[in-house]
């Protein structure tokens, strides 16, 4: 008999490049995982995956039986909701994604409030570098940034400005910058993420453009890091207006030459088409629309 630990396991192996990466979203071990997956294969007496230690790849039944379990898990997932209580209460899990920085800061408490108007939800918030639909196990995905091709639909959730930004201290020291071209004598801090070229910045002022290649002094993929770097007076650093506003307000950080346009990186939320959207997923995205919105 094939039990639900099964379809699970078979379902995440389609969406993991290695059985380690599987073993990590199933959080259990590898060796464990290799097991199990051993005994089903002799369960149903066809070979569903080869692997090495480091590649995993499913055969043609192994595709197939992932296919049929992903829908499987779909449909047992969804039966809850059929069911709804009086008080029309959602019910089932609800697995969002977002980016680490954006996701505890704005997403993490809107989840709060909406885990009380929802209590028989079980909300699952994944944060991740750079999540993204088409490679993980989410129901919806927080993307901040350039959109790359997917079968996704993007819902815009924010409008997300980026500034240059530095603390007082080393404005004090190093002087303010007038024009986009005096950055090159100045210690810019940049971030890595969504596979972008983070070192090219665009500015824009009227009809005027300008396109910098910078030298970075400090370099990370954690935007809450590079920010507390501009605080501690470590340089200028180009990050968004969500992260860096309060900073503004407190007088840690101050903007500068905020008569130029930077590009923009939207804050958008990523489902499945109607079709195939829970409604779950539909009720979270107009809960996040309106709230962020607001």
């Amino acid at each position: 008999m094939i039990a639900l630990e099964d379809l699970r396991m078979a379902a995440t192996l389609a969406r993991s490049e290695s059985l380690s990466a599987a073993a990590r979203a199933l959080n259990v071990t590898p060796s464990a995982l290799s097991m199990r997956l051993r005994k089903l294969e002799t369960r149903l007496g066809i070979l569903l995956a080869s692997r090495d230690a480091r590649r995993l790849s499913l055969t043609a039944d192994g595709e197939r039986f992932a296919r049929e379990s992903a829908l499987l898990l779909e449909q047992l997932e969804a039966l809850p909701e059929s069911f709804k209580q009086r008080d029309d209460q959602l019910a089932g899990i609800l697995r969002l994604a977002a980016p680490f920085g954006y996701g505890r800061q704005r997403i993490a408490p809107l989840l709060a409030r909406f885990a009380k108007l929802h209590p028989q939800l079980s909300l699952h918030l994944d944060l991740r570098e750079t999540p993204w639909p088409d490679r993980h196990d989410s129901d919806a995905v927080v993307h901040i940034g350039t959109l790359n091709d997917s079968q996704w639909i993007a819902r815009p959730l924010a409008k997300n400005d980026r500034w240059l930004c530095a603390s007082p201290a080393y404005l004090e020291q190093h002087g303010v910058p007038a024009s986009p071209d005096q950055l090159s004598a100045h210690r810019c801090i940049c971030i890595r993420e969504n596979d972008e070229d983070v070192t090219l910045w665009q500015m824009s002022k009227g009809s005027v453009k300008k396109t910098l290649r910078i030298e970075p002094a400090l370099l990370s993929n954690d935007g809450s890091v590079a920010r507390r770097w501009a605080e501690q007076g470590l340089g200028i650093v180009l990050r968004s207006q969500w992260d860096v506003s309060e900073g503004i307000a407190s007088g840690s950080l101050i903007r500068v030459l905020a008569d130029w346009e930077l590009a923009s990186a939207p804050v958008n939320l990523l489902v499945p088409v109607r079709k195939h959207r829970t409604a779950r997923v539909q009720v979270l995205m107009e809960f996040l629309e309106t709230a962020l919105r607001a």
